[in-house]
Formats: C-alpha cells, sequence, structure tokens
C-alpha cells in the first residue's frame, strides 16, 4: 500500500506541476511574439496583451516553483534508493535544471519590472531569455526522464554504478526525440488553451479587438505545433519499438509477435485472454510506423515475463486519448491554415470559434496521457532493466498522511490559480477594458 501511495504522490505531483511547467515555457514566447508586434504596429492593444501574459507567466511561475520545490524534496524522500544510489549518475541535468530556473527568473523579474525602465532592446532581449530559460528547464528534465527510459553512461554492478560517465548519461539514446515530444507538447497545449479562452469571449462578443488579436498571437503557434507533433511522437515511437517494444506492445495492446503487425485504434485489452477486443485493426500498420516496413516483425508481449508487463490496459488507454486528441488538433489546424490562406486573414466565423473553444484543452489532456504513456509504460523499473520501482521506494510507513494532505494543497493552490486568471481575462472584456480596446469596440 505505501508503495501506491508513493507512486499516486509523484504520480499527483507530476500531473500538477506539468500543467505550470508547459505554461511556464510558451507562455514567455508568446508574451514575446506579441511584444515584437506590439513593436511593429504600434497597437496598444498588443502592449496590453504583453502584459497580460507576463502577469500570468508570473503567476503559474509561482505556483509552478512551488510544486517544482515539492517534487524536488520527493524525489529524495519517496525514493531514496534511487536518487542515493543513481544521483552521481544523473545529478548533472538536474543541476543545470536549477541554474535554468533562477535565470528564467532573474529575467523574468526584470521584464516585469522593467518596462520603461530600461531600453526597449533590453527589455525584449530579457523577455527572450525568459523564453529560453523556460525551454532550456524543460530540456534539462526531459533528459533525465529520457534516462530513466534508456538508462546509459554506467556500468550497473550489485554494489552499485561504475565508470559513471554523466554527460553520456544525461544525453542517453533517444534524448532528442522525447525532448523534441516534450517541447512541441508545452508550446501546444499552452497556446490552444488561450487560443480557447480568447475564442469563448469572441463567440460571447464579435467585436471584442482586443481577443481577436490575442487570437492572431496565439494560433499561429497553436497550428504550427500541431501539425509537428505528430512528426515528433512518430520519431520517439520508432525509437520506443526499438529500445522498448514491451512498451510499445502494451501501448498497442499487441500479445502476440507478428510480421506484418496491424495498427490498433480503440479496444480494451485483456490480460487474462491475452486479447484486445472491439479494436479496429488497420493492416501492417504498426509494423510499417514502427519500422518503415510493412513486413517487419513487432514484439507482443507474450514474449516478455509476465512480471515486467507494464499495466496494458492504462497504458493503452492513455496512448489512444494521446493520438486521438492529437490527430483532432491537428485537423483543425489545418482547417485554419486553409482558412487564413484562402481568406488572407485568421478565420472569426462562428465555427471556428467552436472548433477553437472545444479543442482548447485538448492541448492539456494530449500533454497529460503522454506523461502517462511514458510513466506506466516504463513500469516495473524506476530505471528500465536496471532497478524496480518497488526497490527504490521509502522505507517509511503512513504514506497515506503526505499522500491527501498535498491532494488538498495542490486543489488550493489550483483553484487560486483559476481564481487569478479568470482576473486577468475577464479586465479585457468590453465594459471592463481600458480605453484603447474600448475605443476599438464601440
Amino acid at each position: 500500500m505505501d508503495l501506491l501511495y508513493a507512486r499516486a504522490q509523484m504520480g499527483l505531483s507530476l500531473a500538477f506541476h506539468i500543467i505550470f511547467a508547459a505554461a511556464g515555457i510558451a507562455l514567455p514566447l508568446l508574451m514575446v511574439l506579441s511584444d515584437v508586434k506590439a513593436r511593429r504596429t504600434g497597437d496598444a492593444d498588443y502592449v496590453q496583451l504583453s502584459k497580460k501574459l507576463a502577469k500570468g507567466t508570473a503567476i503559474l511561475f509561482a505556483v509552478g516553483a512551488v510544486s517544482g520545490t515539492v517534487l524536488s524534496f520527493e524525489l529524495g524522500l519517496l525514493w531514496p534508493e534511487f536518487m542515493g544510489t543513481y544521483g552521481e549518475v544523473i545529478g548533472l541535468p538536474f543541476a543545470l535544471e536549477g541554474t535554468a530556473f533562477f535565470t528564467e527568473a532573474v529575467f523574468l523579474g526584470i521584464y516585469l519590472y522593467g518596462r520603461e525602465r530600461i531600453p526597449a532592446g533590453l527589455h525584449l532581449f530579457s523577455g527572450v531569455m525568459v523564453a529560453l530559460s523556460g525551454a532550456a528547464s524543460a530540456f534539462f528534465v526531459t533528459l533525465v526522464n529520457a534516462f530513466m527510459n534508456h538508462p546509459a553512461g554506467f556500468t550497473p554492478t550489485p554494489g552499485g554504478p561504475v565508470n559513471v560517465d554523466p554527460v553520456a548519461a544525461m544525453f542517453s539514446p533517444g534524448w532528442a526525440y522525447q525532448v523534441l515530444h516534450t517541447l512541441l507538447a508545452c508550446y501546444q497545449a499552452s497556446a490552444f488553451a488561450m487560443a480557447g479562452i480568447h475564442a469563448f469571449v469572441l463567440l460571447r462578443h464579435p467585436g471584442a479587438a482586443f481577443h481577436r488579436k490575442a487570437l492572431s498571437v496565439a494560433l499561429p503557434l497553436a497550428c504550427v505545433s500541431a501539425l509537428l507533433q505528430p512528426f515528433a511522437g512518430d520519431l520517439e515511437a520508432e525509437h520506443i519499438a526499438h529500445a522498448q517494444p514491451v512498451k510499445l506492445a502494451a501501448a498497442e495492446g499487441l500479445f502476440e509477435t507478428q510480421r506484418g503487425a496491424p495498427l490498433s485504434v480503440g479496444g480494451l485489452p485483456d490480460v487474462e485472454t491475452r486479447t484486445t477486443p472491439y479494436a479496429l485493426e488497420i493492416p501492417k500498420g504498426l509494423s510499417m510506423l514502427a519500422f518503415r516496413d510493412p513486413d517487419a516483425e513487432v514484439k507482443g508481449l507474450n514474449d516478455f515475463p509476465r512480471d515486467e508487463w507494464p499495466p496494458v490496459l492504462k497504458v493503452h488507454l492513455a496512448f489512444q486519448v494521446m493520438v486521438g486528441t492529437g490527430g483532432l488538433m491537428a485537423l483543425l489546424s489545418v482547417v485554419t491554415l486553409f482558412l487564413r490562406w484562402r481568406h488572407k486573414a485568421w478565420p472569426e466565423g462562428r465555427r471556428v470559434l467552436w472548433g477553437w473553444l472545444l479543442c482548447g484543452p485538448l492541448g492539456v489532456v494530449a500533454m497529460e496521457a503522454g506523461w502517462l504513456v511514458t510513466e506506466w509504460g516504463r513500469q516495473p523499473w524506476i530505471i528500465r532493466g536496471v532497478m524496480r520501482t518497488a526497490d527504490a521506494v521509502t522505507p517509511v510507513a503512513n504514506l497515506g498522511v503526505p499522500f491527501w494532505t498535498f491532494t488538498l494543497v495542490y486543489l488550493f493552490l489550483g483553484a487560486m490559480v483559476v481564481f487569478l486568471l479568470v482576473r486577468q481575462v475577464s479586465g479585457t472584456l468590453p465594459g471592463r477594458a481600458p480605453p484603447s480596446e474600448v475605443a476599438h469596440v464601440h
């Protein structure tokens, strides 16, 4: 039970933190893009948008700092064997992530309080550094996860790791695919959420000029990231097929090794009967996607020891959610870009706005589902093939107490963030907007 509580607490903390981490990566970029548009056009609405995004970044950065600090303590307290044994192997990216975090904090302070106090070029530069530092933080943290999925840079022995090479461990095989997939997910989730919010306002107030311009800033990043993401995911899936075949088999609900393996859409894997009923199968699709060969052999779960299977149903459903939501967002992006090309302007029709409103949360859903595929798919290992999760957990008992305590804390923080962000958006509604926007609307 304590192992379950430890995993649940870590999972809850990460699921909560990843939302704010993603926003801390993407909002600064959107903030800088708004600033560039403001300098190029002289439009006061873009200035206001960059200020709103800066305040939103500060709010989310603060909450992300709190939840990230909790995570750093949880790594040591809940998983002492992992950090105590392999800290010297994978400690470098943790240290570099801390440096990136503090760099982001410094430049965010300059950007927030330096407007009209420092030269315009230096102010814009500070915003760019916030965006780069946020991306660097995600880069280094993702390297740790890549190591846990495909360990490298040491020789395992019963007494611990030897021949340690921290740089080789930091850049373990497949790191580039996972980093690209993660960064695009962060930009996609944040840009879709921002587009959904402003689409909602425009459906209620079609003449809100500020929100039309805000949508024009969010849509390019949303569309580009949504269309690049399937290619990044395909590259990572190809790596997983070679390096973690059991994870691929679980994600697809594939039990029997097959040549020309089909791609399963939907279905509910049953580990007792070792079948996946209700699945729509695309002939030879999995072999083609995983190995670029329609007749390639794909290993099924039956080729691996039963105690090394991940939770098959959970991994499969999370994978289906990730792919399904990603496909919907890519489709909406194609339609939006086509209308943009055809009409030489970002579309503002009600049908398109409804599409963005409904798809606004899907970026976060896809990101969380993708993270679950990564983490559940690695089980029962905390370091794949080297250390089992059960062997890394703390021997301290009664872990239910901190789990429920932190659950309440996260619920409180989440409610406060929603309240503060709603206030930021509501301040731009017609009737509450600054004079520049009211003039445009009326």
